[in-house]
């Protein structure tokens, strides 16, 4: 079966596509590079992230060396150790992001495209409420009346983002049922949620996987933001965006404290960026090599 799939002309051209496509090569080396920074980082950061109180104030603010390679923060922490221990941090709290807003606004979408009418209407015309705000404005008017912390900027980013999966599902299904297969199975009298199952949803889902990789990048944006402004993590926790703000006051004099924070925000974000643009390219039908 497995040779069979690997030899089907589509599968080979969208793997020729892959390789050929240079975006999502870069995009997928720096994300599983990210991983595996995520995973590893308390056998690759040579200090503990001090997750608790711990303070070192006889080595504060010491520039980058072979013993800090990227210096210490102004309470003795090692940098280098919370960027690392940040990988799992902000890239995690953006896939629960992007999967509690996928889970909220594919199924509003699927059923606003399938069914149409009445049920389209209310949808959408809610959708349209939360499309009205920017997505940062709408997230820090959630997150400011929770409690700061890391459950709370993950609901409040994910309440602002589902609206824009619930619009791109509901187009791309509201296509797939009205093709001549969907209305044979209406016609068969198989039932409505068979067909949203096996036939609607399978053939909404690659504008969502491509959205999908490319909105990562913009939800680590978001994150750092909301924990730059104070409403996101909490001290100590090592998010990047929260170090870039504790280092906010020492840029002048200690660069280091914004500098690698910022850096590896910048890196992950376009990552996702690359390989959300990568996938775009290469799942678009009209871009595939012909054989």
């Amino acid at each position: 079966m497995s040779t069979l799939l690997a030899r089907a002309p589509g599968v080979s051209a969208v793997r020729r596509a892959a390789r050929a496509n240079q975006l999502i090569t870069a995009g997928t080396l720096i994300v599983a590079v990210i991983v595996v920074v995520a995973v590893f980082a308390p056998l690759l950061a040579p200090y503990p992230a001090d997750a608790g109180t711990a303070t070192h104030p006889e080595i504060a603010l010491q520039a980058p060396s072979l013993r800090h390679l990227f210096g210490t923060d102004q309470v003795g922490r090692d940098v280098f150790s919370r960027v690392l221990y940040g990988a799992r941090v902000s890239p995690v709290i953006a896939f629960f992001v992007l999967l509690i807003a996928c889970a909220i606004g594919v199924p509003l979408g699927v059923a606003a495209g399938y069914f149409g009418g009445v049920t389209d209407e209310i949808i959408m015309r809610v959708t349209d409420v939360f499309l009205a705000f920017p997505a940062l404005l709408l997230s820090l008017a959630f997150v400011a009346v929770l409690t700061p912390s890391l459950t709370s900027l993950t609901i409040a980013i994910a309440i602002a983002w589902w609206p824009w999966y619930t619009r791109l599902i509901r187009g791309q299904a509201a296509s797939v049922a009205g093709r001549p297969y969907v209305e044979a199975c209406r016609t068969l009298g198989i039932p409505r949620w068979r067909i949203l199952l096996r036939h609607v949803l399978p053939n909404s889902m690659t504008p969502l996987v491509v959205q999908v990789s490319l909105d990562a990048g913009g939800v680590i944006l978001t994150i750092s933001a909301l924990s730059f402004l104070g409403l996101g993590a909490q001290d100590p926790v090592p998010e990047w965006g929260l170090m870039v703000a504790e280092g906010e006051n020492y840029f002048t004099t200690q660069w280091w404290l914004v500098t690698y924070p910022g850096l590896a925000i910048l890196v992950t974000a376009l990552a996702f960026t690359l390989l959300g643009d990568g996938l775009r390219d290469t799942l678009d039908p009209r871009r595939l090599p012909v054989r």
